[in-house]
């Protein structure tokens, strides 16, 4: 069994992980010139930060990250809703890390350039089609500086890892609309600052209507600093350019915030202080009815884009790439290793992308917000009982797979030919 994997991000290298640990080959194939530390900060759940734990990536991802112990819940005017532990604090035998998307595939690459060796990891080539039949499959590539054609590439199954933008999801579903746009615009940036509550909490505050705040921390500084990770969100007509990579105005978003001083945070100097800001809308794309065709299916991003509201995205890639090995290794029949692995993910991942769009945890501020009319409450037991915000936290985790209970079953990788 040989694999080539298109895309050289956080779905394709930890699939890259996952093959190398099952026995299986595979090569990693990039259109990006060289590996950088770009992107936006994300959030790796303890669902998938398991499987990192497995593939023996724990001691490097701690060492890059903050191990979230929090998260807490407030209202636009700096008052406490609603606080529940999170990764190992909340009885989780792996953490959550707060970690930005560079370090992250900085240690996955890592990792598979000493495990696969660096020739299975090629920068420079992008994806232009791809073609199959009964006996393999062949993928084509350009160079995406010059456009010249570079040497076609065979394999038993092509894996599309490329994002948002994927060539793949492109020619499997050529009738497929555009990315729907849920509404709601986000700004993004770091900023060095004091610790913030615990210094290990992830912040939700206000709600879309009139402005809302995520704020958690991504790494330990010097003096006793960290590094802080902010997302404005609010609702506006406005649809930016989808790249991760789009530059932002402060001026656009800050005034929705410019009464928020709390005890706890300056929120228009603490944006203020930050070195540079990202916009990016939220948006995703309705569940395909498949993502196989053949040898070839797809991964990720490629396979399920989801709005960023309940710190899945990257973690769904993760579990993708272990559900894909397991099926590699438990089917000789590469077309049907690839339907076993489309059976279990799909309607799952649909799920999840249909939860972040209604009830992703967040939901709890929206709940407040209409309770409240968006006025100051008195007791917060007025007006919602700490029942009832578990019960929502809850059930998102159950959806997205997150619950202990979930976790429970999770076994190690196995290699080809082992039971």
């Amino acid at each position: 069994m040989n694999v080539i994997i298109v895309g050289g991000g956080i779905g394709g290298f930890t699939l890259a992980l996952c093959l190398a640990r099952a026995g299986i080959g595979c090569r990693v194939f990039e259109a990006a010139p060289a590996l950088r530390p770009l992107g936006v900060v994300i959030n790796v759940l303890p669902h998938a930060s398991r499987e990192l734990a497995i593939l023996g990536l724990e001691g490097a991802l701690t060492r890059v990250s903050v191990l979230t112990q929090e998260a807490a819940f407030f209202n636009r005017f700096g008052q406490l809703i609603y606080r529940e532990p999170l990764g190992r604090e909340a009885g989780y035998a792996d953490p959550q890390y707060s970690i930005h998307r560079g370090a992250l595939l900085e240690v996955l690459a890592g990792a598979a350039r000493a495990r696969l060796g660096e020739d299975a990891v090629r920068t420079g080539w992008k994806c232009a089609g791809f073609e199959q039949d009964a006996r393999g499959a062949t993928a084509h590539f350009v160079d995406p500086a010059s456009g010249a054609a570079l040497p076609a590439q065979h394999a038993d199954v092509i894996v599309a890892c490329d994002g948002l933008h994927s060539v793949v999801r492109k020619a499997l579903h050529p009738q497929e609309g555009a990315p729907l746009y849920s509404g709601v615009n986000m700004w993004r940036g770091v900023t060095e600052w004091s610790p913030i509550l615990t210094g290990a909490s992830m912040i939700r505050a206000g709600w879309l209507a009139t402005g809302k705040m995520v704020i958690y921390p991504i790494r330990d500084t010097a003096g006793g600093r960290q590094l802080v990770n902010w997302v404005a969100e609010i609702e506006t007509p406005r649809d930016a350019t989808r790249d991760w990579n789009r530059g932002g105005r402060l001026e656009d978003f800050i005034g929705a915030f410019a009464q928020w001083r709390f005890d706890w945070l300056d929120v228009p100097a603490f944006l203020r202080a930050a070195e540079a800001v990202l916009e990016f809308p939220m948006v995703d794309q309705d569940p395909l009815p498949w993502w196989s065709k053949g040898r070839v299916t797809l991964l990720g991003d490629a396979a399920h884009p989801m709005v960023p509201r309940g710190s899945n995205g990257a973690g769904q890639a993760i579990l993708d790439a272990r559900a894909l090995a397991d099926a590699l290794v438990a089917h000789d029949d590469p077309v049907a290793a690839l339907a076993a692995y489309e059976a279990k993910r799909l309607p799952f991942t649909a799920a999840v992308v249909h939860a972040n769009r209604t009830n992703p945890p967040d939901a709890i501020l929206r709940e407040v917000w209409q309770r409240t009319g968006d006025r100051p409450f008195v007791r917060i037991e007025d007006v919602i009982s700490d029942a009832e915000l578990a019960s929502m936290s809850e059930r998102y985790k159950r959806v997205a797979g997150v619950d202990r209970a979930s976790l429970a079953s999770v076994h190690p990788i196995h290699s080809k030919g082992t039971p």
